[in-house]
């Protein structure tokens, strides 16, 4: 449980920096990746979600 949360404070750390990176070097894949690493960390830390769950749930919600 507190590996879970951790993790997903961890990824949503990592999520928020590759969004900055790619506002600021212009990549929108690298920036939509860190949208989406940031929101699979949200889950795992409020939901407490294994980081595969949490992915598989951000990409059901896509379609």
């Amino acid at each position: 449980m507190l590996n879970n949360k951790l993790r997903g404070t961890w990824d949503q750390v990592k999520g928020v920096s590759r969004e900055f990176w790619g506002e600021i070097t212009g990549d929108e894949r690298q920036f939509s990746a860190g949208l989406r690493q940031r929101k699979v960390g949200k889950l795992e830390a409020e939901r407490d979600m294994s980081q595969a769950e949490a992915e598989k749930r951000i990409d059901q919600m896509k379609h």
